[in-house]
Order: C-alpha cells, then sequence, then structure tokens
C-alpha cells in the first residue's frame, strides 16, 4: 500500500521534534528525557484507547503503526506538544494551577490549523465529511485535545516537582495514568452524558471561560529566555501544514482555512517572538523546566 508523500514527511518531522525535545531535556536531567517518553507513551495509549472507546476516527497509513491502527509517530506529536507547551505555561508568572489550562490552550493553537488540513490530506479520516462541524472535525475534538494537555501537565505539576527520587521517576508515569484516565472520562461525559441539544454549549462554555480566566489573569513570562524548542515546535507545525495545504491545494477548500491557518501561526509568533533561548546558559540552568526541576 502505497504511504502518501505528506504522511511521510509528517511522520518524519514529528521525530525529529522529538530528537530536539529529547536533547533539550537532557540538559535539564535524565529525568526529564523520561518525562518526554512518558509524554510519548502517553500519547500512543490515549489515541489507542481512544479509538477503542468511541471509534469516532481512524488513521491513514503511516511508516511506523501501533497494534496496526495507532501511528507511532502520533504519540511522538503529542509528546512533543505537551514539553513545548508546558515549558512555556510553566515559565509563566501563573499559579500552579493555572499552569496546565494555559498549556491546553496553547495546545490547542495549534490544532486549529492542523486538524481541518490534515483530514484533506488524508493523515485521519473522522468520517463526518468535510463539511461536518469545523470544516469536518467535531466539536469533541477540540474538547478532548484540551484535557488531554491538561490532565498530562496537571499530573506532572502534582506528582513529579519534588526534587526526589521517587518524584521525578514515578511521577511521569502517574501524569500518564491520570492522563489517560482523565481523557476516557471527559470523552465518556461530553459523549453519553451531555444533553446532545447541549453539546456545543457546553464544548463552548468550558474552552471560552479557560481561555477568559488567561485573559483575566494575563499570564507574563519571567526574564529567563524559553528554550528555543518551545518556539520550534508550534512553529514546525503551522509551518508544515500551511506550507502542505499550499501545496495541496486543500487549504483553498474552502479559502478560510488559510485565514485561520495564518492566524493562528501569527498567535504562536507573537507569543514566543524574542522570548527563545539563543545559546544563553541561564535557560539551560533554570527553574524553566518541564516538571520544575
Amino acid at each position: 500500500m502505497t504511504i502518501s508523500p505528506y504522511l511521510i514527511i509528517f511522520e518524519l518531522l514529528m521525530y525529529g521534534l522529538l530528537g530536539l525535545s529529547v536533547l533539550d531535556a537532557r540538559k535539564r536531567g535524565w529525568h526529564v528525557v523520561w518525562q518526554v517518553i512518558m509524554g510519548v507513551t502517553f500519547g500512543v495509549l490515549l489515541e489507542w484507547a481512544t479509538i477503542q472507546q468511541l471509534h469516532a476516527y481512524r488513521y491513514g497509513r503511516f511508516l511506523i503503526m501501533i497494534a496496526g491502527e495507532t501511528p507511532l509517530a502520533i504519540g511522538a506529536g503529542w509528546g512533543v506538544i505537551i514539553y513545548a507547551s508546558w515549558l512555556y505555561a510553566d515559565a509563566t508568572d501563573l499559579p500552579p494551577w493555572a499552569k496546565p489550562i494555559l498549556a491546553a490552550l496553547l495546545a490547542l493553537n495549534i490544532d486549529l490549523s492542523m486538524d481541518a488540513i490534515a483530514i484533506r490530506l488524508g493523515m485521519w479520516d473522522w468520517g463526518q465529511g468535510l463539511d461536518f462541524q469545523y470544516f469536518g472535525v467535531p466539536w469533541a475534538n477540540f474538547w478532548a485535545w484540551f484535557w488531554v494537555v491538561f490532565f498530562f501537565t496537571a499530573g506532572l505539576s502534582l506528582m513529579a516537582r519534588r526534587p526526589n527520587a521517587l518524584s521525578r521517576w514515578l511521577g511521569p508515569v502517574g501524569a500518564m495514568l491520570l492522563g489517560v484516565a482523565g481523557v476516557l472520562f471527559t470523552n465518556k461525559l461530553i459523549v453519553d452524558f451531555t444533553p446532545r441539544a447541549r453539546y456545543e454549549e457546553v464544548i463552548a462554555l468550558v474552552l471560552l471561560s479557560a481561555m477568559g480566566l488567561m485573559l483575566a489573569l494575563r499570564p507574563r513570562l519571567g526574564r529567563r529566555l524559553l528554550p528555543r524548542i518551545a518556539a520550534w515546535t508550534p512553529a514546525a507545525f503551522h509551518g508544515y501544514f500551511l506550507a502542505a495545504g499550499v501545496i495541496s491545494g486543500v487549504i483553498f477548500h474552502p479559502p478560510i482555512l488559510l485565514a485561520i491557518s495564518l492566524l493562528m501561526a501569527a498567535l504562536a509568533w507573537l507569543l514566543h517572538r524574542e522570548k527563545s533561548n539563543s545559546g544563553n546558559p541561564r535557560a539551560h540552568n533554570s527553574q524553566n523546566t518541564l516538571q520544575g526541576v
């Protein structure tokens, strides 16, 4: 079976970002590398469990598939998005309970431009056509994205922050388990317990409340510069899907997808501009790490 070049390039990009994330994490200690690995494992388990639970989508053919239906590259994608989002959120002056909310919203910035283009490239299929809800993507997908990143980063904040071996090595495992359990619960909540007539309202209420809270709290980065991977990861996602969408032409069907993609890319750039580390050792040795070493 022939694999689309768009899927191959995306898969290689994910492995490249994962390699860069691991190299960055290694500067902070092997326990931070372990957190990245647990993020990838979480992504694979999450995708497999969600497919078994909901049967709501299926993936196209990638080079490496887990259990025949879950691409390893998708797990890698979750791992690098969580790492970059948490690096940024944990560097802000937000209280600890609010940082996972910001990390989740940063991840949503990527998916708002990615998902609608990805289904048009054949990366995955929601089975509802390209005119369903958000350009072929169910609204519940964004609900799930929010909770995926929220639960895993909240788990890291709760269980992997203490400077002892037990916390550093078992905390990420606990974060992974909390993440899977939390996402399966919220999936069931929105699918089985939310009245269909209130489905969109509940999703909108949760996501808009999270955004409103961030606007009210006005998170600001500290004086430390962020590691470059925190900016490179969203830039790579936005850049790839913009380029692939334009080259393939799918981003023009409908043309508003191009406007949304440019808007999300611009927002990511505004958040990260002049905040990336250019070799400054202060960033490597600071408390601004995935779990606040």
